[in-house]
């Protein structure tokens, strides 16, 4: 959630979801991950990418999704510091 806005750091969490996923024998995860590498690796840098997404192949990759208060707290504390 916090790397969503770094295209490197969105792109690196979902190859290591990637990795899970290749590990653990999950072919939609698998799928979905692939797809989400190629759409953070080409949308992130746009903006184009749905706030709060857990990233898994459960969820669609398009559905905005609410931050929990603490989490929201950590991303504006960070982006103060950055």
């Amino acid at each position: 959630m916090i790397g969503q806005e770094s295209t490197y750091w969105h792109v690196k969490v979902h190859v290591l979801m990637l990795y899970w996923a290749l590990r653990n024998v999950k072919l939609k995860e698998i799928f979905g991950q692939v797809l989400r590498i190629v759409g953070a690796a080409t949308k992130t840098v746009f903006g184009f990418v749905p706030q709060g997404n857990t990233g898994g192949a459960n969820v669609s990759p398009f559905k905005v999704m609410p931050f929990k208060p603490e989490h929201q707290l950590i991303i504006d504390t960070a982006k103060a510091d950055g």
